[in-house]
C-alpha cells in the first residue's frame, strides 16, 4: 500500500508540475509564474544604486546618463543617432511591456495575448483602418532621411534591451498573461501615435445626429443642436483679425448633408453597446506673457487630461547632444519630447477636437462588392485582408472593404462594434493620410525661436491639438493645429452620400492660415478644448467642441492675475470652483418647488444651497448638483433621445437645456410622453431631486460624510490590464470633475502637470501620477501618486553637463 501511495503521489506530482506548465487555450501556464527561478518574485526591485557599465551594440559613441531621485534619464550622446538609441533602451528598460501591449492594441493584436475574448475590439480596430494608416505614415517618415534615422536609431536602442532579457527578467505582464516581447519595428512607433489619434481624434456623432435628423427634421434639429453655442469664450480670442486671403469654401450640396430619406435603413439600426469617445478627454494649457510675469519673463503651463492608468502615459526624459537640450514628458514607443522645454522655448498641447472622421455611405454594384459608384461612373473596391491570430484558435481571416473615402467599416448584416460606428459606411479619417509628425517634435525640441515654432506646426497632422508656446523672446502664442480638411459649413455633422463627389473632401485647409494668435492685448494665451474660433473664422472645423467652462474660468482668473509665478499657475491646475453650478443653480433652484419635500430632502436642499461651488473632495454640495443635474437631464431627455438600438441620438447640451429653462419653462421638452399627464419643468425638477436624493442614500445611507465628493466621483488609477487592483491606485480622495479645471474624474484626469518660467535659466516643475517605471514591484511605479493627489510638483532637473554633480543625482550609466 506505501508503494501505491508513493507512486500516485508521484504521478500526480508530475501531472500537476505538466499542467501548471502549459498553457490551457487562452490561460496561461501558471508554473512559470509562480517559480522562484523565473516567476513574479524576480520583478522586485529595489531602489536603484551605484554606477552601470554597460557594452552594448549599436552605440557609435559612449553615452552617458545622469539618473535622479525620481528615476528621470539625463541622457547625454555625442550624437543624434546615440542620443535616439539611448532614449530607446531607457523608455523600453523601464516600459517595455506598456509599450507592446498599446501598440498590439493598436494593430489589432491582443487576441494573440487573451484570446478570442479581445477578438471583436482587434477586428473593429483592423477595420477602422488603424494598421493602415500605421502603414502609411511609416512610409511618409521613411521618405525623409532625418525621421528615418531617428526611428531607426530608437528601434536598435529598444531592441538592444529586449536581446539581452531572459524569461526571469520579463516584466511581470508578460508572465501573467504568457507570452514573450518580440522584436520591436518603426511600424510599431507609428501605431503608437495611430493609437493617440484614436484617443483623441476619433469621436463621431455623425450616425446619431443623423438619426435626431431623420425623426425631428432640419428645424428642430438646427434649434437643438446649433453649430455655436450660447455661451462660448473661444482660444483664439474673439476680435483676432484673419491675415490671409481663405481658398473657396466648397458649395453644399442642394441638401447640406441633411436628406437622410435615401440612407440605408440597415446603417441607422444596427448597433453595439458601447459608447462613443469619452466626452472627459481634454486638456488645459496657457501661457502669461512678460506684462503679467513676476519674472519679467513668459511662463507657460500644460495639464493634459487622458485616462488615468498604470504604467503612467508618459516618461520624463532629458536629451542632449550637440544638437539638442530638451526635457519634458515622452510617450513610451516613440522619439523625442512631446510635451516639454529647451533653455529658449517651452510648448505644450490639448487637445482641438475638430471634425476629421467622416462616414459616407457606399452603393456597391452587386453582391460580389467589387465596385462602388462615385461621381458618375463604377470604381473598383480594393480588398485588404487582416489575419488575425487568436490564442489557442485557429487565426481569423477578415476581409475590409477600401474605397478612396477609407474602409467600410461594417457591411449590412455585420454588427457593429461601438456605438456611434455606421453599418455600410466607409470611414474617412485623418488617421489614414499619410503623415510625419516625428519631425514637428524633432523640431519643436531644437526650436529657439517663435519662427521655429511656426516651421515645426507645418508638419503637423494629427490629432490636432492646440499648440501652446513661449519663447525667451518674450513672446506667447497658441495655434489649434493640424491638417483641417476643407469642408462646407456642417460637412460631417450627418452623415454623407458616398455617391456625390460635392461631400467628398475638398483639400486641406493650408497650414499657414490655421488658427492663430500671437501676444494678444490681454498678455495670455490658453485653451481648455473649448470651440477654437468665433465663428468669424472663413473655415469650418467642427460643430461641436467642449463645454466652455474650464475655458471661461482659465482665461476669467488669468485676467484678473497680475505678477504671476510659478505657485500660482499650480494653484490655477488645481481650480475646483464648479462654473457650471454657479451658473445653473440660480436658474434651478428657483423651479424646484420646496413644498412636498420630505425632511432629508429638505436637509440635501440646504447643503446645495450653503454649498461655497468648490469641488473639494470633502464636500457633499458636488455630489448632490452632479447627481441632480444628470437626473434632470434624464428626465428631460430620454423619453425624446432614447430610442436604444433601433434609433440611438445624442441628446442636447447641457448649455442648449438651460438656455431653454431660461428661455421657456413651457417647453414641450419638458413633458414626459411616457406618461398620460403633461408635466412642467417645475414638477421634472422635483421629481428628479427626490431621485437624486433616493440614489444617493441607497448608495451611501443617510446625509453624512458617506456623501462627500470623493466617496462619489472615486477616482481610479487602474492598471491596463483590466481587473489587476493589486497593480492600481483606487479610492483616491482627491477633488475637481468634468468641467473643472482640475478635471479629475473617476477614471480620467491630469496625466502630466507642467509649469515653465522661462528666463535665463529654464525653470521648470512637473508631475504625473504614476512613476518612471512600468514595474509594480519596482519603487518608482507610484511614488509619484501621492504629489499628484494633493496638487503639489517636483522640481524638473534641467542639466547643462554630464560633468555636473548634484545632489539629486543618484547614479551614472554609462553606454558603451
Amino acid at each position: 500500500m506505501r508503494y501505491i501511495v508513493t507512486v500516485f503521489t508521484a504521478l500526480l506530482t508530475v501531472a500537476l508540475i505538466w499542467a501548471l506548465n502549459r498553457s490551457w487555450g487562452s490561460i496561461p501556464a501558471f508554473g512559470p509564474l509562480m517559480s522562484p527561478f523565473t516567476g513574479f518574485w524576480q520583478n522586485a526591485e529595489v531602489t536603484r544604486s551605484g554606477d552601470e557599465e554597460l557594452t552594448l551594440s549599436g552605440t557609435q559613441e559612449p553615452v552617458t546618463v545622469l539618473v535622479d531621485d525620481m528615476a528621470v534619464p539625463h541622457v547625454f550622446a555625442r550624437n543624434d543617432h546615440d542620443l535616439y538609441f539611448a532614449q530607446g533602451y531607457l523608455t523600453a528598460r523601464d516600459r517595455l511591456w506598456q509599450m507592446e501591449f498599446q501598440t498590439h492594441a493598436a494593430a489589432g493584436r491582443l487576441s494573440e495575448v487573451v484570446g478570442s475574448r479581445a477578438l471583436e475590439l482587434d477586428r473593429f480596430n483592423r477595420r477602422m483602418g488603424m494598421g493602415y494608416g500605421a502603414e502609411q505614415t511609416l512610409a511618409e517618415m521613411e521618405k525623409n532621411p532625418q525621421t528615418r534615422a531617428m526611428l531607426d536609431a530608437y528601434t536598435a536602442g529598444v531592441n538592444a534591451w529586449i536581446k539581452q532579457l531572459k524569461p526571469a527578467s520579463y516584466p511581470i505582464e508578460y508572465k501573467l498573461l504568457g507570452y514573450a516581447p518580440e522584436a520591436w519595428t518603426s511600424l510599431k512607433c507609428a501605431l503608437l501615435l495611430k493609437a493617440m489619434t484614436s484617443t483623441l481624434a476619433s469621436g463621431a456623432d455623425d450616425l446619431l445626429m443623423t438619426n435626431v435628423l431623420r425623426k425631428y427634421g432640419p428645424t428642430v434639429t438646427a434649434d437643438l443642436f446649433p453649430n455655436y453655442p450660447a455661451h462660448e469664450d473661444p482660444i483664439i480670442p474673439v476680435g483676432t483679425k484673419w491675415d490671409f486671403t481663405p481658398l473657396p469654401i466648397p458649395k453644399a450640396p442642394a441638401d447640406s448633408g441633411q436628406n437622410v430619406a435615401n440612407l440605408p435603413d440597415f446603417a441607422l439600426t444596427q448597433l453595439f453597446r458601447h459608447p462613443r469617445a469619452n466626452p472627459a478627454i481634454g486638456s488645459n494649457n496657457w501661457a502669461v506673457g512678460p506684462e503679467k510675469s513676476a519674472t519679467g519673463h513668459p511662463i507657460l503651463s500644460n495639464d493634459p487630461h487622458l485616462t488615468l492608468s498604470l504604467p503612467s502615459i508618459w516618461y520624463q526624459i532629458q536629451l542632449v547632444s550637440p544638437t539638442v537640450n530638451v526635457y519634458g514628458a515622452s510617450l513610451p514607443g516613440s522619439p523625442n519630447v512631446i510635451i516639454g522645454f529647451n533653455k529658449d522655448v517651452a510648448w505644450g498641447v490639448t487637445n482641438v477636437g475638430s471634425d476629421v472622421l467622416d462616414f459616407y455611405a457606399i452603393k456597391f454594384r452587386d453582391a460580389s462588392r467589387k465596385e462602388y459608384w462615385h461621381d458618375n461612373q463604377w470604381k473598383p473596391v480594393r480588398r485588404r485582408i487582416e489575419r488575425i491570430a487568436v490564442k489557442g484558435l485557429p487565426t481569423v481571416n477578415d476581409t475590409v472593404l477600401y474605397t478612396h473615402h477609407g474602409p467600410v467599416v461594417y457591411e449590412a448584416g455585420q454588427k457593429a462594434f461601438k456605438r456611434n460606428i455606421p453599418v455600410g459606411y466607409a470611414a474617412q479619417w485623418i488617421a489614414h493620410k499619410p503623415s510625419n509628425e516625428l519631425i514637428c517634435f524633432y523640431e519643436l525640441n531644437r526650436a529657439r525661436n517663435f519662427a521655429d515654432y511656426r516651421k515645426a506646426l507645418t508638419y503637423y497632422v494629427a490629432p490636432a491639438q492646440n499648440f501652446i508656446f513661449a519663447d525667451n523672446n518674450n513672446d506667447i502664442a497658441i495655434s489649434p493645429n493640424g491638417r483641417f480638411p476643407l469642408k462646407w459649413r456642417q460637412q460631417g455633422k450627418f452623415m454623407l452620400d458616398g455617391t456625390n463627389p460635392a461631400d467628398d473632401w475638398h483639400g486641406y485647409i493650408p497650414a499657414e492660415q490655421n488658427p492663430l494668435v500671437k501676444n494678444p492685448p490681454r498678455h495670455f494665451v490658453s485653451s481648455a478644448n473649448q470651440s477654437s474660433t468665433d465663428p468669424t473664422y472663413p473655415y469650418y472645423l467642427n460643430w461641436i467642441f467642449a463645454p466652455y467652462e474650464r475655458g471661461q474660468r482659465i482665461n476669467d482668473r488669468l485676467t484678473q492675475m497680475q505678477r504671476v509665478t510659478v505657485d500660482s499657475m499650480r494653484q490655477l491646475q488645481n481650480d475646483v470652483y464648479n462654473l457650471r453650478a454657479a451658473d445653473a443653480l440660480p436658474i434651478l433652484l428657483p423651479l424646484l418647488p420646496e413644498k412636498g419635500l420630505t425632511a432629508s430632502e429638505q436637509q440635501a436642499l440646504q447643503q446645495l444651497k450653503s454649498w461655497k461651488l468648490n469641488n473639494d473632495p470633502g464636500e457633499v454640495g458636488p455630489t448632490i448638483f452632479t447627481e441632480w443635474t444628470a437626473q434632470l437631464m434624464h428626465a428631460i431627455w430620454a423619453d425624446d433621445f432614447n430610442e436604444g438600438d433601433t434609433l440611438p441620438m445624442r441628446p442636447p447640451t447641457f448649455d442648449r437645456t438651460l438656455t431653454l429653462m431660461k428661455r421657456d419653462t413651457g417647453s414641450r421638452w419638458f413633458d414626459n410622453k411616457k406618461t398620460p399627464v403633461r408635466e412642467h419643468l417645475p414638477q421634472i425638477m422635483q421629481q428628479s431631486f427626490r431621485a437624486t436624493c433616493d440614489t444617493l442614500v441607497r448608495r451611501y445611507g443617510s446625509l453624512g460624510t458617506g456623501w462627500s465628493w470623493a466617496t462619489y466621483k472615486s477616482t481610479d488609477i487602474r492598471h491596463l490590464i483590466p481587473g489587476l487592483d493589486a497593480f492600481s491606485v483606487l479610492d483616491l480622495n482627491v477633488g475637481g470633475g468634468a468641467g473643472i479645471v482640475n478635471a479629475t474624474t473617476e477614471r480620467t484626469g491630469p496625466s502630466w502637470r507642467m509649469v515653465v518660467a522661462l528666463g535665463p535659466e529654464p525653470k521648470a516643475y512637473g508631475v504625473y501620477p504614476g512613476g518612471q517605471s512600468g514595474n509594480p514591484g519596482s519603487p518608482y511605479y507610484v511614488n509619484m501618486v501621492e504629489t499628484w493627489r494633493q496638487g503639489k510638483l517636483n522640481e524638473l532637473l534641467y542639466l547643462t553637463s554630464s560633468q555636473v554633480r548634484h545632489a539629486r543625482i543618484t547614479h551614472r550609466i554609462t553606454m558603451n
